[in-house]
């Protein structure tokens, strides 16, 4: 059976001649598949694909082996997966989607914008962080960037306020009605305060990370918004971007990453047709 398919396969490779338009569709099929793997490692569904390929080679070795009875019940349950698929992949279907809605087709580059504005928000952020963390005050802030977070700021109280140190120290005081959720900054305005976001799916996080820290890459595993978050139990820095996080930051650090996020040098900004974005004129670990 083996030594068959393995002639075949040989046979099949010997006589395959891929012309330019060829090498062009197997070029982006890899890439579609490669950008997938990209998506749904980390997640649960890395095990459920697992776990289909198991049961598609289970199905091939018993037709080959002619195990009918056996080969009838894998091809009902590869049918029944089939329909399953959509479902139990919704989460990564809607990152995939979200992720091709951000590409540059939906985007204009080179447009000139006056950065004054995010670096007054940045020096508020330096304000109040160090006061946060100095008083232990756990913080959760949402910078809004490309992909709109509407969804995230009707979750919480409506404030459209100037972004200022004094406003975000009280949102996050302990007392605060507001305190125990995420505060959405969307150009200079702090939009809303105490929003839920989605915590984050992964699996291999470590498990002193808390319900802030989950909440913080949640968000960012959906979209491209930037999240600061101060540890109550700690005091430690951390900041979240596209599903990833880096921990144990101090202002100065924090200062240049924001900085390296949202500019890059001898380049200008690119933009959405959004106004209101940043650049345009127009855990709990406790």
């Amino acid at each position: 059976m083996w030594e068959q398919l393995w002639e075949q396969t040989v046979v099949a490779l010997s006589q395959f001649r891929p012309g330019l338009r060829d090498i062009i569709d197997i070029a982006i099929v890899a890439y579609i598949f490669y950008r997938l793997i990209l998506i749904i490692r980390g997640t649960r569904a890395e095990q459920l694909v697992k776990g289909l390929i198991i049961l598609l080679l289970a199905m091939v070795i018993s037709g080959e082996l002619e195990l009918n009875t056996l080969n009838w019940l894998l091809r009902g349950l590869m049918t029944m997966g089939l329909i399953a698929i959509p479902i139990v992949f919704q989460p990564e279907l809607r990152r995939a989607l979200e992720h091709l809605g951000r590409g540059k087709i939906f985007q204009r580059t080179f447009y000139d914008y006056d950065d004054e504005e995010f670096r007054d928000v940045l020096e508020e952020l330096l304000k109040a962080i160090p006061v946060l963390v100095k008083k232990r005050i756990g913080a959760l802030i949402v910078l809004e960037r490309e992909t709109g977070l509407k969804d995230i700021v009707e979750t919480g109280i409506k404030i459209d306020g100037e972004v200022t140190a004094e406003l975000l120290i009280n949102i996050f005081m302990p007392r605060s009605p507001l305190h125990d959720g995420a505060v959405i900054i969307r150009g200079n305005l702090v939009s809303a305060a105490g929003c839920f976001l989605p915590l984050t799916e992964n699996p291999n996080l470590s498990k002193e990370l808390g319900t802030r820290h989950r909440a913080a890459l949640g968000i960012t595993e959906v979209s491209d918004a930037v999240v600061i978050i101060v540890s109550e139990e700690t005091g430690v820095i951390s900041l979240a971007h596209e599903g990833k996080l880096t921990r144990y930051l101090d202002e100065k650090t924090l200062r240049s990453t924001l900085l390296n996020l949202y500019f890059t040098p001898g380049k200008k900004k690119e933009t959405t047709f959004w106004p209101w974005r940043f650049g345009q004129k127009d855990d709990q670990e406790d």
